[in-house]
């Protein structure tokens, strides 16, 4: 029977998306290749998780009677059976968040799947791991789209990624400032760009700033 690696399965509040602020169950999975600069599940990346089928994994998220459940990481697609417990997920009928960098192909992702893809901005220091291939297989999708910003290169940065590809026209394009950046700033350059952009401030890192929402 199937595995994936995981670090740990918790109910909390979902803190990003249009999902913001609901009760959601978190399947985060070990590893990730990346390498972010402003990474905050390093020791996910690197964890050594327990295998578990996916049948114990539908168990132990159903346990928790929510119907909102999110697959995260690191990053969760490069665990070879994550598209096979996404969809598993879809068929409980429950409503399936995958949170992604963009390096790894979705075209193997449920289309039940609201996926949330994470486009490396240059302060990341790891810009080049999207594939431009996965926003063409996003077109037509549940898709929602995050870009983390240290800075207004990163800012600006967005607003060449929505010129090139008119992202707001298909997706919804979250701006997700790290917390050390003014919030209000951030505000402006938004209003300034004239782009339908959504302001979103990482919720669990307000309530739980040391415990990425697992309390």
């Amino acid at each position: 029977m199937n595995t994936v690696n995981v670090y740990s399965i918790f109910y909390s509040l979902q803190g990003e998306s249009t999902f913001m602020g609901l009760p959601c169950v978190f399947v985060r999975l070990t590893g990730c290749t990346i390498g972010c600069s402003y990474c905050d599940t390093r020791g996910v990346a690197k964890a050594i998780g327990d295998d578990m089928t996916i049948d114990d994994v539908l168990e132990r998220v159903k346990s928790y009677n929510c119907d909102l459940v999110e697959v995260t990481g690191g990053e969760p697609l490069q665990q070879k059976h994550t598209p096979e417990l996404l969809t598993r997920l879809c068929d409980a009928g429950l409503k399936v968040l995958l949170e992604t960098s963009g390096q790894e192909p979705v075209v193997d992702v449920d289309k039940r799947v609201h996926i949330i893809m994470d486009i490396k901005t240059p302060g990341s220091g790891v810009v080049a791991v999207l594939s431009e291939e996965n926003i063409v297989h996003l077109k037509d999708s549940q898709a929602q789209i995050k870009f983390v910003i240290t800075n207004e290169a990163d800012f600006n940065f967005a607003v060449v990624m929505e010129d090139k590809y008119a992202l707001t026209s298909m997706f919804p394009v979250h701006i997700s400032p790290v917390s050390e950046l003014d919030k209000r700033q951030v505000a402006g350059w938004i209003l300034s760009s004239k782009k339908p952009f959504r302001l979103q401030l990482q919720l669990h890192k307000i309530i739980w700033p040391n415990a990425l929402g697992e309390h």
